[in-house]
């Protein structure tokens, strides 16, 4: 999980998910997005982060994640790892 790319992992029906999705659109900012219901490497992405548990949305950036962040955790995470444009 060295990879350095933003990753939001949730899923469709999610509103939390679709929330963060949307806002990242909204500020233009590049991330990939991953399906844990329906991408297994996503779901075991995720359940290695958590000992075992699907917690989602989650957002990753290398070896950094947030679980269920706010929009104003996630934008301190953003500038935290200097993504914010």
């Amino acid at each position: 999980m060295s990879e350095k790319k933003l990753k939001l992992y949730g899923t469709n029906w999610c509103t939390k998910s679709a929330n963060l999705r949307n806002y990242l659109q909204s500020i233009w900012m590049e991330f990939e997005d991953y399906n844990v219901e329906t991408q297994p490497e996503a779901d075991k992405t995720v359940r290695a982060l958590y000992d075992g548990q699907l917690k989602f949305p989650t957002v990753t950036y290398g070896e950094h994640f947030l679980k269920n962040p706010s929009i104003k955790e996630l934008d301190k995470f953003l500038e935290e790892h200097d993504l914010m444009t």
